[in-house]
């Protein structure tokens, strides 16, 4: 293809009027489209000269100047030049100008980002200067970013015009006063070649945000993601672009920008931050030193001498597992998300939830506190025993010494921990390479050939004698396998010493699980190792040292007598008890190692480092408890000290316990207490990687693969068997305990979100069963009245909310419907609210909450009807609140409040409508005015009911004073008026069509020369959460399928209603014979077995009305009637006299019924009665809305009922 030269024109308006924006057309000159740059690019490139204009203020006075200075002037000048074309086929072009390449998209294979731009462009339009529509420049490199755009033509407007539009819109020129800003508007630029990692935008749109790991904490309140609302509203798009923020942002700017600052000096920020600890010294240190306790040197010869090396083997080997299966299920919870300080007590807490948390936490922290206490003790024996056999004495009783010598350790502990973390850790490396050095002093001490001095003591060798004996038990009478169990258990809690500080980790996610493991498996490698070398070299009962020296003599021969195994271990023969040996010293390591005061180091060592460990995990875990607020007066606890946040107050506190148990002052008294508080924590961890597992929460995905559910369960349960037989009645205090601060936990219900497995538990649970709801069919005998009742929002009307809530109660399910009327967009914010539940929670009422926004109140019903709810849980019946308002309401809401009833019906839902004293609007909550996710509102509720309620009483008081006096007035002139014309009122069916009946043009009743309607006692508002006596009075007149009967006894079965009497009311049948019809009604309630205290069989239904009553019922609906010339097509909720002609006997009756209501139960505390069902097509609203007036106006609280005409109750079992 033989590409043209191309010329480009730029028409203007001849004259430039500032008021006139003028509109600029880019065109192609030439007869062909424009070519392919990848083919010719010198050729084919166009110069177009407006990305050189330095000063945008600037101007050109004529033509010739634009011509002759056009790298200087601005662009208005060119527009106030009027030239009309430009030949950009030159190398040059315009001095200083930029070439841009245009692309066409048809004809040819262009580059990807090209655009195609009009070639008939007469209707005009104004390119916006280069450097804002950043697009490809000649031999520079295209932008993986673009955006392309449609080929519309480039307009100029004053102000940008409204519009969603992303793709295909115009390119607008901001006026001149906005140039300096280049990013006025966003959309403007064919290709973003800007750096998205400078300003963490994608593409040029600068409201999206590369992914973040700032935007995936759960608690953050800066450098959030853009919100959808940022994302999709362009005026706030706006106002962010205009912002200068950042660098500039014209072409090239990045990089002259980078080059001015390198010559800057950046000043950096320094965060100080605590210490922190990688996995050897955080982890794998501090649980060496911890499972090394007070166990290895002072408690492990006699474990193997009570159970022998086999049984204590498996007692080290059982141990190991419930460790090893802890620390894997451990493993899987802290490497499924960050982990911060509280060790076991944040990882339980956070799967499981506060409750098990918050009473798991305590116990933990008291059994590292308690630990630390068994420590010290095991540490003041040894120091006892040493100043015992120098003849060193304090007060010379055992006990006393040990709490002396405790006491005084506690408080060097305490000094230590208090330094800071780092010389804490410094001593744990210090004293490990101690108890290192100790147990190998063990190992060399056993293969080097003992003196006599040994063997009297009991360490004779190895020898196979001595292994065969000792590779059984001997358990004493006061012991047994689990007794020695649970003295050796303690030992191996120190698995958790790593995740106790796990807030003090570099990477806990990393370091508990290596440190751990590497922890448990060197751990039971040594005990167990040194089980079998000291079951193969020492006895199990032995001599000791001699009384005197002639008892090592042998009276027959005076020969010395020489220690055998058998020798030795005959006490007897030597006239004094056995007082080394296995199961008489506790110190039997020492004995036979190489150099005994190493042994004594290791003992400090093992004893010091593990009360430190425990000294400090104790109060981290209960700083962290005290943080989360679960339990009251602990939150003082919580403050930390330092940059790493150190707990000084608990450790006070663990200090005070730790004196406490140290006081016990016996190693074999302590050990047994906290060996169930560890095995509880170690079981309730394991359930929560098992109740995770089983979860199936998307969220619990676990770096630690290398777990599964059914051992962590197996765990669990391992660990709860283990309690109890290590001491069944520690274990139930255990259970108490825990339970206790569960229960605590739960009713209080803390507020806090962390996601737990219970939640997700209870959603799986939830959709299961909501599942498997589908499947069972529908039964008369399980019907469940699920209500969905129109409140609005729930607040406003709690009256009605109270009143449906009574019903549904612990029984079934109910939804507040809540219709926004309005646009879309001014309710978005509002329909997904979640505050009606805080309301519901504060209340204390069971209930669901379905808002929609709806152009008309009837419309948005017909939503709810049709989609709220899932499966079998679906509302079958609607409840509202009676119009009260509907005599001066717009007549299309009334109209409307009456077709929800028919579309209600029409989808089969029984339909309830309520009416009580002075309504349910409360208007305490305007749609329109409120933010209803604000927390604040919920605050004081109690108080603003209160003063509503009073409010309330005192407004209703007032109007019901106004009403009368309104009537009284109204009366005389009615009365003065009937004189006046002399006119004989007349029925409904005897007026023509069209004709109004004048006497009720006030709509009031003549009360003088008609007997008026029996005062109605004054009416006082109904609380439905109060205690209600006297009746609840059911008028069940048509066979509706048992509602109308069903919910009144439901009511009288709660607290509200249950001192209340039912009695239920019944019309006559046809036949007139009263007795038969109580008979009979009063068989079918006994096979309801419906409990009543009154059936009344009602009379009379079918006579005409009093005159009164009829007259009342037509000021009623007076103003409903249809006027001369008015046509009921153009106003359907109006009153054809052919209506009332059709509809005369229902008027009738329902007349009749109203004077049955004010003869029977005008005194009652609720009425229940059978709605009337108006005909489809033949029953205007206001003739309806009439009748529901006069069936309840002046009344006590009535509910008007209607089932679906399908059975509720049944008689059959």
């Amino acid at each position: 293809m033989d590409h043209k030269q191309t010329t480009y024109a730029i028409k203007a308006i001849d004259k430039f009027d500032t008021n006139t924006l003028p509109t600029i057309a880019v065109i192609a000159e030439s007869g062909n489209e424009m070519g392919d740059m990848d083919k010719d690019l010198e050729s084919n490139d166009t110069s177009v000269p407006f990305s050189h204009y330095k000063d945008p203020e600037n101007s050109l006075e004529d033509e010739t100047d634009l011509e002759s200075n056009a790298d200087t002037k601005g662009i208005h000048g060119l527009l106030k030049s009027g030239l009309k074309t430009l030949d950009t086929g030159s190398e040059g072009g315009l001095p200083g100008s930029r070439k841009v390449s245009f692309h066409s998209d048809v004809g040819s294979h262009s580059q990807p980002n090209s655009r195609k731009v009009s070639q008939n462009t007469d209707a005009g339009g104004f390119v916006q200067p280069m450097q804002y529509l950043h697009p490809v420049y000649s031999g520079i490199p295209l932008a993986p970013n673009y955006r392309r755009i449609s080929s519309q033509p480039f307009a100029y407007y004053a102000e940008h015009p409204p519009s969603r539009k992303s793709s295909a819109e115009v390119f607008y020129y901001p006026p001149a006063q906005h140039l300096p800003r280049p990013s006025q508007h966003g959309k403007v630029s064919v290709f973003s070649i800007g750096n998205a990692s400078d300003t963490g935008t994608i593409g040029g749109d600068f409201a999206e945000s590369v992914p973040q790991l700032e935007h995936y904490r759960i608690s953050v309140f800066d450098n959030q993601r853009p919100t959808l609302y940022q994302l999709r509203e362009d005026d706030l798009r706006a106002a962010e672009q205009n912002t200068p923020t950042g660098p500039p942002t014209e072409l090239f700017a990045d990089e002259l920008y980078d080059d001015v600052e390198e010559g800057k000096e950046k000043s950096t920020s320094v965060t100080t931050s605590g210490l922190k600890f990688g996995w050897i010294q955080g982890v794998l240190v501090r649980c060496l030193l911890n499972i090394f306790g007070v166990m290895l040197f002072l408690r492990l010869s006699w474990v193997t001498g009570q159970a022998g090396i086999g049984l204590a083997t498996v007692i080290i080997a059982l141990s190991g597992i419930v460790t090893s299966i802890t620390t894997m299920s451990m493993s899987a919870i802290c490497t499924n998300g960050e982990v911060k300080g509280g060790g076991a007590y944040y990882m339980i807490s956070r799967s499981l939830g506060p409750e098990f948390g918050g009473s798991i936490g305590v116990v933990f922290a008291l059994a590292n506190a308690i630990a630390a206490a068994m420590y010290v003790v095991g540490f003041a024996e040894t120091v006892r025993d040493i100043m015992w056999e120098n003849d060193a004495y304090i007060t010379g009783d055992s006990i006393n010494e040990v709490r002396i010598i405790g006491l005084a350790t506690c408080c060097l502990c305490l000094g230590i921990v208090l330094i800071g973390m780092e010389w804490e850790a410094k001593a744990q490396l210090v004293l490990l390479a101690i108890l290192t050095i100790a147990i190998i002093n063990f190992f060399v001490g056993t293969f080097i050939p003992p003196d006599d001095e040994k063997k009297w003591k009991g360490v004779v060798g190895y020898n196979d004698e001595t292994f065969s004996t000792n590779f059984i038990p001997h358990f004493t009478e006061e012991n047994s396998f689990f007794s020695v169990f649970a003295i050796f258990f303690p030992a191996a809690t120190g698995v958790l010493a790593g995740a106790n500080i796990s807030g003090d980790l570099k990477d806990p996610q990393t370091a508990i699980p290596k440190g751990t493991f590497l922890a448990v498996l060197l751990t039971s490698l040594v005990y167990i190792t040194m089980v079998w070398s000291i079951g193969g070299c020492i006895v199990l009962t032995a001599v000791g040292e001699l009384l005197s020296p002639e008892m090592g003599v042998d009276p027959v021969t005076n020969a010395t007598i020489i220690p055998t195994v058998d020798i030795v271990q005959q006490c007897e023969a030597f006239n004094q008890s056995c007082e080394s040996g296995l199961l008489e010293d506790t110190g039997m390591v020492g004995v036979a190692s190489a150099w005994r005061p190493l042994i004594l180091a290791g003992i400090f060592s093992a004893t010091l480092s593990s009360a430190l460990a425990s000294m400090v995990g104790a109060p981290k875990v209960f700083q962290a408890l005290a943080k989360d607020k679960l339990f009251p007066f602990i939150h003082v606890f919580a403050k930390g000290y330092g940059p790493s946040g150190e707990p000084k107050r608990a450790y006070f506190l663990c200090f005070g316990i730790c004196l406490a148990m140290v006081c016990v002052g016996s190693l074999d008294l302590i050990a047994p207490i906290i060996s169930n508080f560890f095995l509880m924590a170690y079981a309730m961890i394991n359930f929560s990687c098992f109740d995770a597992s089983v979860a199936n929460s998307p969220g619990f995905r676990p770096g630690f693969k290398y777990y599964n559910k059914w051992l962590s369960l197996l765990g669990s349960l391992l660990c709860i068997a283990v309690m109890f037989l290590i001491n069944w009645w520690a274990a139930l205090v255990t259970f108490m305990i825990v339970a206790g601060l569960y229960f605590y936990v739960f009713r209080t219900k803390p507020e806090v979100n962390w996601g737990s497995s219970t939640q997700a538990n209870a959603y799986r649970d939830a959709l299961k069963t909501t599942l498997k709801l589908i499947n069972v069919d529908d039964h008369v005998k399980n019907y469940r009245p699920q209500i969905l009742v129109l409140t609005g929002y729930p607040r406003n009307r709690a009256n009605l909310v109270d009143f449906a809530a009574s019903i549904t109660k612990k029984q079934s399910l109910l939804i507040c419907g809540h219709v926004f009327q309005g646009d879309f967009e001014e309710h978005m914010t509002r329909v997904r609210s979640m505050s009606a539940y805080r309301w519901f929670e504060s209340k204390k009422v069971k209930a669901f909450y379905s808002s929609v926004c709806a152009p008309t109140f009837r419309i948005g019903v017909q939503v709810l009807l049709q989609a709220v709810g899932v499966g079998k849980l679906r509302p079958n019946t609607v409840l509202l609140g009676y119009k009260n308002d509907w005599q001066k309401a717009e007549p299309r809401e009334v109209l409307d409040y009456f077709n929800v009833i028919q579309d209600a019906f029409d989808l089969k839902y029984s339909v309830g409508i309520l009416r009580s004293v002075g309504g349910f609007d409360r208007n305490k909550v305007p749609d329109d005015l409120l933010d209803l996710d604000n927390p604040e509102l919920f605050e004081s509720d109690e108080e603003l009911d209160d003063d509503d309620d009073e409010a309330l009483d005192a407004t209703d008081k007032d109007t019901t004073k106004e009403s009368n006096s309104t009537s009284n007035n109204s009366n005389e002139r009615n009365i003065r008026k009937v004189k006046t014309n002399n006119m004989r009122l007349k029925r409904l069916n005897t007026l023509d069509e069209g004709m109004e009946n004048l006497a009720f043009e006030e709509a009031q009743t003549n009360a003088d020369n008609i007997r008026s309607t029996p005062a109605l006692p004054d009416r006082q508002t109904v609380n439905f959460k109060d205690k209600h006596y006297g009746t609840i009075d059911v008028w069940w007149l048509y066979d509706d399928g048992g509602l109308t009967l069903l919910l009144p006894f439901i009511l009288h079965q709660r607290k509200q209603w249950k001192h209340a009497k039912l009695r239920v009311f019944c019309q006559c049948t046809k036949k007139g014979d009263i007795t038969e019809d109580q008979t009979r009604m009063a068989s079918l309630l006994a096979k309801f077995r419906i409990e009543y205290s009154e059936l009344t069989v009602v009379t009379e239904l079918n006579k005409k009305p009093q005159l009164t009553t009829y007259r009342e019922f037509e000021s009623l609906v007076h103003q409903w009637r249809v006027k001369p010339g008015e046509f009921q097509e153009d106003y359907p909720w109006k009153i054809a006299d052919t209506d009332l002609i059709e509809h005369k006997q229902k008027t009738y009756k329902n007349l009749r019924i109203r004077e049955k209501l004010l003869e029977h139960s005008k005194d009652a505390s609720l009425i229940v009665m059978t709605l009337p069902v108006p005909r489809k097509t033949s029953c205007p609203a206001g003739l309806y809305m009439g009748w529901l007036e006069i069936l309840t106006k002046g009344l006590p609280p009535t509910l008007l009922l209607r089932g679906n005409q399908e059975s509720v109750l049944t008689y059959y079992s």
